[in-house]
């Protein structure tokens, strides 16, 4: 019996001690060689890194108690919740109730039970948002995702949209605009951002506002959030065009080639990145042999053949200048 109380005396004067240590910043030393101690998980032991004395064993382990040995298997053991998202308004932390009218069995339910489970999604869905706020911001995070999806823009790029908007709602930039204009300006921020970019029409065709008050919201978030958006970069779109155009390889590297050239002459200075790019994809596809017109090209990129001829000859100039020096 005293040997047992002095057990738990020591370890609760070691717990003490290294709570202590934590508080302080400093680091418990070993009893024997004042040596730094090291914390091993798996044995549960914490044991001096220079002379090897264990100075406590039996410790909790605070991790689960099975045990997985890839992804699939953590995934199905694992009993929390998903992570919290900047994508949903209550970060996804509150409850759903799934559509689905069946039970844990996989049994339908009966008449009654689908009536009352229809009634707690509708209270469900009421309680999620309480107050202006929060309707605000579902709302908004709902035309982020479903534009996003419809551009085809990766998950990175969808939560830096949804910060961007929190943060306009927080220093209360929307009083006198639209919750479609201020979602629609931060998702194109948000792709400037990550590298992805995609055209003002392209983010028009698939917004509920129009370009022009897209793109003086765009500027007015950019200006009082004092985002660092670096200028499009035609060599952004290539990939995406000549992707979309079934282009080789090769045909992406001479594009990129001639936007290369075509900076080092100036060419760039005052002129449409998505129009330079296109024109760079059409001039590749001619330099590699490669059938594309230019109608398939202005579809793609959406812009006008006119723009294509004027600046995929200025590029192969542009080109021929620097090959011939």
């Amino acid at each position: 019996m005293s040997d047992t109380t002095t057990y738990r005396t020591d370890a609760t004067e070691q717990e003490q001690e290294r709570t202590e240590g934590e508080r302080t910043g400093t680091t418990p030393a070993c009893p024997e060689c004042t040596g730094n101690l090291v914390t091993d998980e798996e044995h549960g032991e914490t044991v001096c890194g220079d002379c090897g004395l264990v100075v406590e064993s039996d410790e909790i382990d605070h991790g689960p108690e099975w045990r997985a040995f890839d992804s699939s298997e953590r995934d199905s053991k694992s009993r929390v919740g998903a992570p919290t998202t900047t994508m949903m308004h209550d970060r996804g932390l509150s409850t759903n109730i799934g559509w689905q009218n069946k039970d844990a069995y996989g049994r339908a339910l009966s008449s009654r039970q689908r009536e009352k489970m229809q009634r707690l999604r509708t209270w469900n869905e009421r309680f999620r948002t309480r107050n202006s706020k929060e309707r605000n911001l579902k709302q908004a995070l709902g035309e982020i995702d479903r534009m996003a999806s419809a551009l085809g823009l990766p998950e990175n790029v969808r939560e830096t949209a949804s910060v961007i908007y929190r943060r306009a709602l927080a220093e209360d930039l929307l009083p006198g605009r639209s919750i479609e204009g201020v979602a629609t300006a931060a998702l194109y921020a948000a792709a400037r951002q990550a590298g992805t970019p995609r055209s003002l029409d392209e983010i028009a065709t698939v917004s509920r506002v129009d370009k022009m008050e897209l793109t003086r919201t765009y500027r007015y978030v950019v200006r009082e959030l004092k985002l660092e958006i670096q200028p499009a970069d035609p060599e952004q779109y290539v990939p995406r065009f000549a992707s979309e155009l079934g282009l080789s390889e090769e045909a992406t590297r001479q594009a990129r080639e001639l936007l290369q050239s075509s900076r080092d002459a100036g060419v760039h200075s005052g002129k449409s990145p998505v129009g330079l790019a296109a024109a760079a994809v059409y001039a590749a596809a001619l330099l590699t042999n490669e059938t594309v017109t230019q109608s398939e090209v202005s579809a793609v990129a959406n812009i006008s053949e006119v723009t294509i001829r004027n600046r995929y000859k200025e590029l192969l100039e542009a080109k021929g200048a620097a090959d011939a020096q």
